[in-house]
């Protein structure tokens, strides 16, 4: 047999790897070697084996058919893990630009995988690419290495391979020999052309009423024909809503362990929670995508068994559902009569006259030109005539996956061979995984393995001896590599300021429970978000692990970390700045002490930019640390500079949250509302949805709208962004409710303000105990525009009781004042807001977040009739900025002063 080898020249260090299949799951996994390849200088050779004439588009994403949709929307397309809108911003590159809730043509994302991995090897300078267009059949050992064999006769020897076989073909055995030979049964839809000879027949019947049957029915249908849908239970998959919530957090205590029925039972409390808190049962179903996989590994092994008899089908049309264009095709065609479809199954079909006569079980017989087989892939290898998949299995080389679903793996995707077999360097991605996983077919799944399996194998092909654990600025971590590259990963997505970081930091610490800097992470994170029940059992966990395993720098910022929650407010920073002069590279002490996107912070303004300033030679160009020197920047009023700062943070990371925040700032400082709104809405489209500020980019953009004087575009904007069920957590306060309160002040809210849905869904305590001066400056806002005068007194005798000076200094006096406007005592309202001007910014607001006490201040000098200050305080504003909405109120009070007829400002 003929043998591949590299040719000559090569270096003896050059490592060979081959991925099988050029589908979605092998091109992201060829790209992700030849990536972190390239990045590492590790000179790989990727050998892309098959027979496809087109790299990418695989089976999924070769249709042709426009009408054929993702069933994901495109922001959630990306082919990278750490990079959610790189699909987005390839679409607009493409004179193809596309919000992020979009569904768009299957052939579009075929075509971006085929250029992603043409890009790719083009741009790697250590990594090359081979594409093979062969079948591998078969694979034998030699080494540690595995040697493929080639369907053309010839042979691959490689360092390691990993399997990217998709989903196997669907199983034929219930259409029976005469029909499969009959000449009118199409076994494989998707194979070229084996739709083309259906053009001019007449009715057809379709096996399977899934994804599949939803794009070939659009397809097939006419208005001369009838097309039949037939499957066992006869369900339809459920359909993407146009504006879909952001998914619902799933609820504490889920256990598979405990049993299905358990299971069953708690799954349908959280997702009749979800229906009535935001009306829908779509947000609870997507909060459990991160669990999925923990849960099935969980259930002993009979209950998986039920579950797949018993569940799987509902689960799945409930899951993976079809998207808003497609389903409104489908209500048509079921509509007109042209598409009909029941439950049941194929009892017999015999070829007749031109035709087949097809007799179901519930004894209708149907004639139809032809079968078409949409009954979805094979969930087990049991079988299968794939050759490669039946050598794996007879060779010993793999062996069947729990519940006789795919092929059992590791945790990294790597091969378990069968007892008694040595392990080969075979990894496979994907559908084979779904026996360990479950959930393994989409690309938000099979990205991330991408990314993982490539990180594994060029770690084994290195054979040296790992590095200890550090995170991205080289910290020393006390804890397992795997729970450190969780951490690290988590890290970033702070910094960032995006979603996620709790879910990596709860993985990392489940990994290795006694990895103090993870629950660290985790204590620092929940009080932010005034989350009194998980705060201090992770605190406690940091200071139990730090006290079992931890270096110096790790029980230093435990112990900063637990005096700034549980003690003083300046013991708390004293802790935490100290710790940062010891240890300037701890980026996440760094981050909690400087008021973000991330952390309330501890330091005051000038505090904080001295410490930003002080970190240039430690950081230097560091993306995250030029997003923190340009919010520095903007608050010192530098907005140039600021902005060019926040210009290179963005280059380097389009995601970098505080760059975002900083150039907003900018923006908004500079009376740039316009530019700045434009800059906005386009960053929200392709960047929002994996922000964890989302809503807080969306409360800027609201501020240019009110700014603008545009009450219609800020009403529009507060529907679709900052609606209850748009938002989580005491965002809904910080945000939402803030943005009513300053649109009333304004008076540019007609009617009653929708703060009730805001009261009921976000967090009890942010209103009755904040933790922070920040949770309780925007928990008071939201209480006044409730107008809850009792609520209102019973945070000031919390903020006068608290062990924070803020509180009694900011809070307290805060909500007597906003007590006085809410019962129209406007004397009394401006001779306490007053004050409040100068030390609002003690609670870690921005300028314009402080901006509401001025706002407050406004309305009540106008109502109460002091014009002359009024006027002198809008000057002064405009002084600042331009701003239609305060140059029309300047006018309206110099009318009222004067006499003069004029429009209304305020509505008392």
């Amino acid at each position: 047999m003929r043998e591949r080898r590299p040719g000559r020249g090569k270096s003896a260090l050059m490592r060979r790897v081959a991925v099988v299949g050029a589908g979605a799951a092998g091109s992201l996994t060829a790209v992700q070697l030849m990536r972190q390849a390239d990045r590492l200088g590790r000179p790989v050779e990727v050998w892309l084996v098959d027979p496809a004439e087109r790299t990418g588009p695989g089976i999924a994403y070769s249709t042709r058919d426009p009408r054929h949709l993702l069933n994901v929307p495109a922001g959630r397309m990306s082919a990278f893990p750490d990079d959610p809108g790189h699909f987005l911003r390839w679409l607009t590159d493409h004179q193809l630009p596309t919000d992020p809730g979009d569904f768009v043509p299957r052939r579009v994302y075929g075509q971006y995988l085929s250029d992603l991995v043409e890009r790719t090897a083009a741009a790697c300078r250590h990594a090359r690419l081979h594409r093979v267009r062969d079948e591998v059949v078969a694979v034998r050992e030699q080494g540690p290495g595995p040697v493929l064999r080639l369907a053309g006769g010839g042979e691959l020897r490689v360092d390691a391979a990993v399997l990217a076989l998709g989903s196997l073909a669907p199983a034929q055995d219930w259409a029976g020999a005469g029909l499969r030979d009959s000449g009118r049964f199409v076994a494989d839809p998707w194979a070229p052309g084996a739709l083309d000879r259906l053009a001019g027949e007449g009715d057809v019947l379709l096996v399977g009423t899934g994804l599949t049957m939803v794009d070939l029915a659009a397809t097939l249908a006419r208005p001369d024909r009838v097309v039949h849908a037939v499957s066992r239970h006869g369900l339809l998959p459920q359909e993407h809503l146009p504006c879909p919530a952001p998914p619902a957090e799933a609820p504490a205590g889920l256990d598979g362990s405990l049993g299905l029925d358990a299971l069953r039972r708690s799954v349908r409390r959280h997702l009749s929670a979800t229906r009535r808190a935001c009306g829908d049962w779509r947000p609870a179903l997507d909060g459990l995508r991160p669990l999925t996989a923990t849960l099935w590994q969980q259930l002993p092994t009979a209950d998986r068994a039920r579950f797949l008899a018993e569940d799987l089908r509902t689960w799945e049309v409930h899951r993976h559902r079809m998207a808003p264009a497609a389903a409104a095709t489908l209500r048509r065609l079921l509509a007109s009569g042209l598409l009909q479809t029941r439950a049941g199954a194929v009892a017999g079909a015999v070829p007749v006259d031109g035709a087949v006569e097809v007799a179901l079980g519930d004894g209708t017989r149907l004639r139809v030109a032809a079968v078409v087989n949409c009954t979805g892939a094979r969930t087990g290898p049991h079988g299968t005539t794939d050759p490669l998949v039946r050598c794996l299995l007879e060779r010993g080389y793999g062996r069947t996956g729990p519940a006789g679903l795919g092929l059992d793996t590791a945790g990294d995707g790597r091969l378990v061979p069968a007892a008694g077999t040595p392990a080969l360097r075979l990894w496979t991605i994907g559908a084979a995984r779904r026996g360990n996983l479950l959930e393994t077919t989409a690309v938000p799944e099979i990205r991330a393995q991408a990314a993982d399996v490539a990180t594994r194998l060029l770690d084994v092909l290195t054979d040296r001896r790992a590095p200890a654990p550090a995170d991205r600025y080289g910290q020393h971590l006390s804890t397992t590599p795997e729970a450190a590259e969780l951490y690290d990963r988590a890290l970033e997505r702070i910094l960032a300021g995006s979603l996620g970081a709790e879910d990596l930091l709860t993985q990392a610490v489940t990994v290795d429970p006694d990895f103090a800097v993870a629950h660290a992470a985790l204590a620092l994170l929940g009080h932010e978000l005034a989350d009194a029940g998980h705060t201090p059992p992770a605190l406690a966990s940091a200071r139990r692990a730090a006290a079992m395993r931890a270096d110096d720098r790790e029980r230093s910022l435990v112990a900063a970390v637990d005096a700034c929650l549980t003690g003083t407010e300046e013991r708390g920073k004293a802790a935490l700045l100290g710790h940062i002069a010891g240890h300037p590279r701890d980026a996440l002490a760094v981050s909690a002490a400087v008021p973000t996107v991330s952390f309330n912070g501890v330091t005051s303004a000038e505090e904080a930019q001295e410490l930003v300033e002080g970190l240039s030679t430690t950081y230097g160009d560091d993306w995250w640390y030029l997003g923190q020197l340009a919010f520095v920047r903007q608050e010192q009023g530098r907005w140039e500079e600021a902005e060019s700062l926040a210009a290179r943070a963005l280059d380097a990371q389009p995601c970098a949250g505080h760059a975002v925040h900083a150039r907003a700032h900018v923006y908004y400082e500079t009376g740039e509302h316009r530019a700045g709104l434009a800059w906005l809405d386009q960053w929200l489209r392709l960047h929002g949805g994996e922000a964890g500020h989302r809503s807080h980019v969306a409360w800027h953009a609201a501020l240019h709208e009110l700014s603008l004087d545009d009450r219609p575009a800020l009403l529009r904007r507060y529907r679709q962004e900052l609606i209850a069920c748009k938002v989580g957590g005491g965002r809904l306060l910080v945000d939402s409710a803030s943005m009513l309160w300053r649109a009333r002040m304004t008076d540019s809210w007609s009617g009653e303000l929708p703060v009730g849905e805001l009261l009921h869904a976000a967090p009890r305590h942010w209103l009755d105990a904040p933790a922070t001066g920040f949770a309780a400056l925007h928990g008071a806002l939201a209480l006044a525009a409730a107008e809850d005068l009792d609520a209102l007194g019973q945070l000031r005798a919390h903020a006068l009781a608290h062990h924070q000076a803020v509180f009694a200094l900011v809070i307290a006096p805060l909500c007597e004042a906003l007590s006085d406007v809410v019962r129209k005592d406007w004397a009394q309202a401006v001779r306490r807001l007053r004050p409040l001007l100068a030390l609002v910014a003690r609670t870690g607001a921005s300028k314009a977040q402080q901006e509401v006490v001025e706002e407050t201040l406004l309305h009540a000098l106008i109502a109460g009739g002091e014009y002359d200050r009024a006027a002198r305080l809008l000057a002064d504003r405009l002084d600042r900025r331009a701003s239609p909405l305060d140059r029309r109120r300047l006018d309206a009070v110099h009318g009222r002063h004067t006499g003069r007829r004029a429009p209304a400002v305020i509505s008392t």
